[in-house]
């Protein structure tokens, strides 16, 4: 194999710095493999990235892997601008790169960027044969070298049996009907974890040495790869020991089975020889799968090296100190207060708190002693990632329960003082806020309903000894102002779920601008992000003084806002004012380099489906609406995606742990998420006895025709009306504009119903979850946020499950075209069903307002009793609505940014004032807005 950058490397003529015959791939360039090297490309900070890409260079690596995935960056844009400034510099482009992603249009834009031979980094069979020989052509056409996953249709390939099965395929297609060079292929037969304590792990490492061998013997000149570091991420944070487990692996898949490549860290890798005798001896017993007991053996090293490298930090050494165990009930009260801070224990709060009260001078000394010690304690374990959101929240349950116990000895000790200095206690202060870090508002902005990211956000906050003010949803840019004059805070911060929140935020941002504001504004949720920030939001308000900032999650709330409110704040708003206005230059210049098809070019290339060869799904049983009202929490559970769960509570596995129920076994957060998940359990267990939160909604299903200009959906009360041209409503859509490399068509929902002259149809549902605004105020009257948020993050889930629920009921008997279906619950969550449900506001229509439609023609309101926000925020919050498209080659895509063209003519379509379309559809222009 011949690869190259600026200087050639001939792959078999390779040996690592370790003397090996092996090609080593470095890591650090790769969002997973780094949270540095993470940090800095979501700060847009590519100078200092390439400062990684040398140093890899310089410890070893033969090739640099180059991977951007990450939800929160443009993937697209973020690999190609890394590669346009990594071939500039000589010290890292003399060496080839890996180009590494999940989507394929991504390396593929790379690529186009690459010098010499490069490696793409993947494909597979995962997609299906069609589209691997696509994917494969077009890198033959570039002429790169490619990695191959062991992924078929069926999923990932774990056993000894799997791995050569689908590689062998896959060779067989590549060689044989792609005519791919066979040297140019190299294999991942996927290196997975070993040293779980499940039995179905412990053969890994043994099925991927075998495999590699075999593989290399049946599919001549091929490569092998692997990620290294999967192999010991049960024994993560322990350097010494993974490193070991490495050595061991790679000297016999190296040497023994003939492994050639491997994405790994140069500068940790050892030889088998520096690996010590008993450690060397437990590794090869663990990799090799030779005792029952490896993984425990091993356990017990991790344990031994991570008490040692704690003496090292500590300066100590010998044996360390043992404490005789005893119940933390038996310390004394401020200890006793402290531990339940910690461990949020609530139970005896009360009894504990007085008992501390007793001893102290004043209430006070409680909060600022015992209590704030152990919230103290509470964030730096937090701060470190050694304690977990859900911990978090356990344990500000506990510091609002005693302090809302200590609060009237407080007030009538302040009135008491009050009074002997000859002043009036009716004019006590109730948000006198003195012994506080500062005070921080909090809003969800007018018309949005959503509020969980805030409500953790202000408990975290809180936890911290910040004095929050939660000012609710739905909060008009007249109340917030109102609200953060009246209690004079420090910091003001806004959240939102829905995109029409975005352009609330921009309004407030000018008019606390134009009103003289000075405190800093910070903008956070779903919907918002660091580019939208520093391009739409922070050129309105952000000076020194005052700068906006986006807060990605909880966990960054503290550091901003004590960065904020602290004695580096200059340098501080400095940086992030520099980081906003590059990322500003950056955004405006790649519009530039970014092209646009006319609207009517758009058009012409629309998907075109041979109704006649695939024609619609038969009708409907019933046309017109069905009431919901039927359907138990109950019934839902076996369709819930528990996936959103763990991420609202900011619990994230790592591969191969990332989902459910995986992420029990990361050695990380695996203990947290399975005490969250219990927690959950008795917590829904609970609301399905006492029904204390409901399901309803309400379906509907139309005759239906795409109008004759083909961007329109016509939706017919019966069959005379779609034969008399009489539509009763219409349904406006909106088509991708933004060039493409490839010849794929440029999509629009309308494009998935038929013309006129054929009988087909559309359904739609709007459904929700009643009753969590009811335990969300009782568990607030309790101080209890960690089971206010419990309830609000279930009540998503459910009503998610009963859209599920109800879409499969839907495809089976209303309307019945799917009526043979047989697919389970996972299956279902994988979409493997004809047909989609696309919402409205989301990328395949992201414009909120066809939610009026779609209101207009079920009567939700009427019918179900959910209701639209102003902003078209669906009220309750925990609300879902969705159009069902039927056709199997519907699909799911986003129609990303429009010009102004298409605009115009949406607006003529919709009878709306340009100016009101354009503020709808503000997040996907590709032009300023007058």
């Amino acid at each position: 194999m011949w690869l190259s950058g600026l200087e050639d490397l001939v792959v078999d003529d390779v040996h690592n710095h370790l003397g090996l015959p092996f090609l080593n791939v470095g890591e650090r360039c790769n969002i997973a493999g780094s949270l540095r090297f993470k940090k800095l490309m979501m700060a847009g900070d590519y100078a200092t990235a390439m400062d990684i890409a040398k140093q890899q260079v310089e410890d070893g690596a033969h090739v640099i892997d180059i991977n951007v995935d990450d939800g929160m960056l443009d993937g697209l844009a973020a690999m190609q601008k890394f590669v346009k400034i990594a071939v500039t510099e000589p010290e890292i482009s003399k060496v080839p790169f890996m180009l590494d992603a999940s989507k394929f249009d991504i390396v593929v834009a790379g690529l186009k960027w690459c010098q010499g031979k490069p490696i793409i980094n993947s494909i597979s069979l995962k997609v299906g044969e069609e589209l691997f020989i696509q994917h494969a052509t077009l890198l033959k056409k570039h002429g790169a070298a490619v990695v191959v996953m062991a992924f078929d249709e069926q999923g990932q390939a774990a056993t000894e049996e799997e791995k050569v099965r689908i590689c062998k395929r896959s060779y067989d297609v590549l060689v044989n009907k792609v005519k791919f060079p066979p040297e140019d292929i190299i294999f991942d037969p996927n290196v997975l974890t070993i040293g779980t304590g499940m039995e179905e792990h412990a053969n890994y490492g043994v099925d991927f040495i075998k495999a590699t061998k075999r593989i290399k013997e049946e599919c001549p000149y091929v490569k092998i790869s692997g990620g290294i570091s999967n192999l010991s991420f049960g024994f993560r944070g322990v350097t010494k020991i993974r490193e070991s487990i490495h050595a061991v692996f790679l000297h016999n898949a190296i040497l023994e089975s003939g492994m050639d490549v491997g994405i790994v860290n140069a500068n940790e890798m050892l030889m088998l020889g520096e690996v010590d005798g008993p450690l060397r001896t437990a590794c090869e017993n663990l990799v090799f799968n030779k005792t029952e007991n490896a993984t425990d053996v091993m356990l017990e090293f991790t344990q031994k090296e991570k008490a040692a490298v704690e003496a090292r930090k500590k300066g100590g050494g010998g044996a360390a100190a043992k404490v005789q165990e005893k119940s933390w009930r038996d310390f004394e009260a401020k200890k006793r207060l402290e531990h339940a801070l910690i461990n949020g224990i609530s139970q005896y709060v009360d009894k504990d708190v007085e008992e501390a009260r007793q001893l102290a001078s004043k209430p006070l000394e409680v909060i600022e002693g015992p209590l704030m010690d152990g919230m103290n304690v509470v964030g730096d374990l937090f701060g470190a990632g050694k304690m977990f959101l859900p911990q978090v929240i356990k344990s500000a349950r506990v510091m609002k329960k005693a302090v809302a116990y200590l609060l009237p000895f407080m007030e009538e000790e302040k009135k008491a003082k009050m009074l002997a200095e000859g002043l009036n206690p009716d004019d006590f202060d109730e948000h006198d806020a003195s012994n506080f870090a500062g005070k921080v508002l909090m809003a969800t902005v007018k018309g949005d309903v959503h509020d969980i990211g805030k409500n953790i956000v202000a408990v975290v906050l809180g936890c911290n000894n910040y004095k929050v003010y939660d000012i609710g949803v739905m909060c008009t840019c007249e109340k917030i102002l109102e609200k953060a004059k009246e209690y004079d805070v420090d910091v003001i911060g806004l959240s939102g779920l829905i995109t029409p929140s975005l352009d609330e935020m921009v309004d407030v941002a000018k008019e606390m601008s134009k009103a003289g504001f000075k405190q800093p504004l910070l903008i956070g949720g779903a919907t918002t992000s660091k580019m939208h920030t520093a391009v739409k939001i922070s050129p309105n308000y952000f000076t020194l003084e005052h700068p906006v900032i986006h807060v990605l999650d909880a966990s960054r709330s503290v550091t901003v806002v004590s960065s904020l409110l602290g004695e580096g704040k200059e340098d501080y708003v400095q940086d992030i004012l520099e980081e906003y206005d590059e990322m500003r230059e950056d955004y405006y210049a790649g519009l530039e380099d970014r092209y646009f098809l006319t609207f009517e070019q758009a058009r012409e290339r629309k998907m075109t489906i041979d109704y006649d060869a695939v024609p619609p799904a038969p009708a409907p049983k019933k046309l017109g609406t069905t009431v919901i009202d039927s359907v138990s929490i109950a019934d839902v559970v076996p369709y819930i995606d528990w996936n959103p769960f763990f991420q609202t509570w900011e619990l994230r596995g790592r591969y191969p742990n990332r989902g459910y129920p995986k992420i029990f076994n990361d050695e990380a957060v695996g203990t947290e998420a399975k005490k969250l998940f219990n927690d959950a359990q008795d917590m829904m267990k609970k609301i399905i006895e006492d029904k204390s939160m409901n399901l309803k909604g309400v379906v509907g299903l139309y005759a239906a025709n795409r109008s004759e200009d083909g961007e329109d959906v016509h939706i017919y009360e019966t069959e005379e009306d779609r034969e008399s041209g009489k539509p009763s409503n219409t349904f406006c859509m909106l088509r991708q504009q933004a060039e493409k490399e490839s010849d794929d068509p440029y999509l629009s929902q309308a494009d998935f119903i038929a013309p006129k002259g054929y009988k087909d149809h559309l359904g739609m549902f709007a459904v929700s979850c009643f009753g969590c605004d009811a335990l969300v105020t009782k568990y607030e009257s309790e101080n209890d946020d960690y089971s206010k948020i419990m309830a609000q993050a279930l009540a998503d889930r459910f009503v998610e499950a009963f859209a599920e629920y109800l879409h499969r009921s839907i495809r089976t008997e209303m309307w019945g075209y799917a009526a043979g279906e047989q697919l389970n619950e996972a299956d279902l969550l994988k979409i493997k069903y004809d047909g989609i449900r696309p919402a409205p506001g989301y990328p395949s229509q992201p414009d909120h307002t066809e939610k009026k439609t779609m209101w207009d023609v079920i009567k939700a309101k009427e019918l179900a009793g959910i209701e639209l926000s102003e902003s078209l925020s669906m009220m309750p919050a925990a609300s879902v609505s969705a159009l069902v498209f039927a056709h199997p080659q519907s699909q799911y895509f986003a129609v990303g940014q429009v010009g102004k063209d298409q605009v115009e003519s949406y607006a003529a379509r919709k009878k709306m004032e340009l100016s009101v379309t354009e503020r709808w559809l503000s997040p996907i222009l590709n032009y300023e807005r007058d």
